[in-house]
């Protein structure tokens, strides 16, 4: 790629990885072959995928509780296979979803301020892949909507809030997926395939748009997001097996809007996006870089910016949602980068010498209020993400809990006398309200049953604490 010099506030972005003591260590990072990032950050949480004997189990820490990470530390592990692919709710920072090799996917609610036990009970299970499920994908406007492929080659849409699946595309793909991905408002998606195909869906109408054959010529593993503009942005691998990265207008797929081949290196390339300054970040599995580009509308359309190094290659990677940065440092990005043993945030700046809110680098960004509700979405209205300022930085506020409502199919026999529904009608409604009531009583005796138990535990150590005391006195 020719370097010409332009305009370009991010020319200057520079990478730093955190001092020691704020790293996340001793993490048996999963060892799974699997191509997806391993790791989820949201402005509360990391998650990890870890190696679990007997089933498949994840972390998930506190931001704040960096350093080492003790081996009896309390996990989610509800699935019986390994944990393929997870990634959080962008509309709940409590609710993560998790796709594994025992073919289920499960949403699970992760308490306010994490876990004091491991988590075995998810919200919901959600079943109807017949092969192991790699991908895991939140609607991004919509709430409660997520999408799972399988290496059954479907791609299934759930309702979560009722823990059923409403779409089903069983018949698009004839390989395995590499990836999915949603567009800015949700009514598109894309993927990426092993028959080196690059097809552009509408999920409601169940139909294929636009596919493009052949995107990148090598055998091995693509991945296709879609960017802000609706343009498409692949990465994947040339003949000679050379990696490339490609940008594809979708009304016209004939031709690449542009094509660069970057290096031999065999990782495959992990893209990730930001929309709010149209920057690509691309972290090879197994390299030790992160390369970062800027798209725009002028040509050479993709700008190679500059690359972060480190002595240690990536197994995996998080990126941190843009209201998760540091705005008062000029944080761009946040990555956290998995290696055999830890994981290491690495923070991305604009070196910039004003203390004042920068607005040009912080545009208004999607908040965690969900646009739509998954009924009006599955109906067929779109809606783009509802943004919010950073000017004062993110405050995380309260989330609701994730309520999940099985239909029950019982409930749809033919009305047979109206007179008495209505008798039962405030009989259903004084009923509902009991079960609510229950349930809260429910959650509030776990509470207090997780807050005995840390009690016992502590009143446990202290009394030994004080017999070591007595000994090292006498």
């Amino acid at each position: 790629m020719r370097r010409v010099v332009r305009q370009s506030k991010f020319r200057h972005v520079f990478g730093q990885a955190v001092k020691n003591d704020q790293c996340y260590d001793d993490i048996r990072v999963s060892r799974v072959t699997w191509d997806s990032s391993f790791c989820a950050v949201n402005p509360r949480f990391v998650a990890i995928i870890v190696d679990a004997s007997g089933g498949g189990a994840f972390l998930v820490l506190p931001l704040h509780k960096t350093g080492r990470i003790d081996k009896s530390y309390p996990t989610v592990c509800g699935h019986t296979g390994p944990v393929l692919d997870i990634d959080w709710c962008p509309h709940n920072d409590q609710v993560i979803a998790s796709g594994s090799e025992d073919c289920t996917v499960m949403v699970w609610q992760i308490p306010e301020n994490g876990l004091t036990l491991s988590l075995t009970e998810p919200v919901v299970v959600l079943e109807g892949h017949s092969k192991r499920v790699g991908i895991v994908a939140w609607h991004p406007t919509a709430r409660n909507v997520l999408l799972s492929a399988g290496c059954d080659n479907a791609i299934i849409i759930w309702n979560v809030g009722t823990g059923e699946a409403l779409i089903n595309l069983d018949d698009m793909h004839v390989d395995v997926i590499y990836n999915v991905s949603w567009n800015r408002n949700g009514s598109l998606i894309c993927t990426a395939s092993k028959d080196k195909k690059v097809r552009i869906i509408d999920p409601r109408k169940q139909e294929i748009i636009a596919e493009k054959e052949k995107t990148h010529e090598g055998a091995r593993p693509m991945r296709a997001i879609f960017l802000a503009d609706g343009n498409i942005f692949t990465t994947g691998f040339s003949r000679m097996s050379e990696r490339q990265l490609a940008l594809w207008n979708p009304k016209n797929m004939e031709e690449p809007i542009a094509l660069h081949e970057m290096d031999t290196s065999n990782g495959v390339l992990l893209p990730f996006y930001d929309p709010d300054t149209n920057i690509i970040y691309l972290c090879g599995k197994g390299d030790s870089s992160i390369r970062y580009f800027e798209i725009t509308d002028e040509s050479p359309y993709v700008h190679y910016l500059n690359t972060f190094s480190s002595k240690e290659p990536q197994r995996g990677m998080g990126f941190m949602p843009k209201r998760g940065l540091d705005v008062n440092k000029c944080e761009i990005a946040r990555f956290f980068k998995l290696h055999e043993r830890k994981c290491e945030p690495i923070i991305m700046t604009v070196p910039r010498k004003s203390d004042l809110f920068q607005d040009d680098l912080y545009p208004d960004t999607a908040g965690p209020e969900a646009a739509l509700e998954a009924e009006e979405w599955f109906e067929g209205k779109n809606a783009d993400p509802l943004l919010i300022s950073l000017k004062h930085g993110y405050i995380p506020g309260k989330n609701r809990d994730l309520k999940v409502v099985k239909k029950n199919i019982l409930d749809n026999k033919p009305a047979a006398n109206k007179k008495s529904d209505l008798i039962s009608a405030p009989k259903k409604a004084a009923d509902a309200s009991d079960i609510q009531n229950e349930a809260k009583l429910d959650e509030i005796l776990k509470e207090l049953k997780s807050i005995k138990d840390t009690i016992t535990n502590q009143d446990e150590r202290i009394s030994k604490l004080e017999q070591q005391m007595a000994k090292i006195a006498d």
